[in-house]
């Protein structure tokens, strides 16, 4: 599935019988999902890769003969929802944190203000991350609504981008923010 966030999850098929097992994989190989042979164990498995179906019952026939049902579970959470609890576990743990891009004028504007301040805060370069980095920015545009950098994160809470910091900074408020972060780190410590 292009454009996706969800990796293609991993099912273990344990087959009864080995009669059953040829006729698995022709199923398979005529439909959209693929098959490969496992070496678990003694028994016939088989590992099944597919982004379409997940938690569904797979009920193959040969001919007049009915097999027997498999339990497809999936064994992986979606990639979606692991970069969502990375970026919330990054948010939470650092006091200031700052997802931006290297060239950008704006991110550039915000690192500098916060280092006026003595704070240095975290900052995730997203285009020094590969490929990482677009699926993150559209993980952030989920979570804050906000598909431009800088993204800053203060106390764990989105503030905005380069106008709403600046704008805080300029009424006191991102001060007042900072003093609080600062003395709620220094009361857990």
């Amino acid at each position: 599935m292009a454009g996706s966030s969800i990796l293609p999850m991993t099912v273990v098929l344990i087959s009864p019988s080995s009669s059953s097992s040829s006729a698995v994989r022709s199923h398979l190989s005529q439909s959209t999902v693929s098959l490969l042979p496992s070496r678990c164990d003694s028994r016939d498995q088989f590992v099944l890769s597919s982004s379409s179906c997940r938690n569904s019952r797979l009920r193959l026939q040969e001919g007049d003969r009915k097999l027997p049902s498999f339990r497809i579970t999936s064994m992986a959470a979606t990639f979606g929802s692991r970069l969502k609890e990375t970026v919330k576990k990054t948010v939470d743990d650092n006091p200031v944190v700052v997802y931006s891009k290297s060239w950008c004028s704006y991110s550039s504007e915000v690192k500098t203000l916060f280092r006026r301040l003595g704070i240095e805060p975290l900052v995730i370069e997203l285009d020094e991350l590969g490929a990482q980095g677009p699926q993150l920015q559209k993980m952030l545009l989920r979570i804050t609504g906000q598909h431009t950098v800088p993204n800053v994160f203060v106390g764990g809470k989105h503030i905005g981008g380069c106008t709403d910091t600046v704008k805080l900074y300029h009424k006191g408020e991102l001060q007042a923010l900072l003093l609080d972060v600062c003395a709620k780190n220094s009361s857990q410590s």
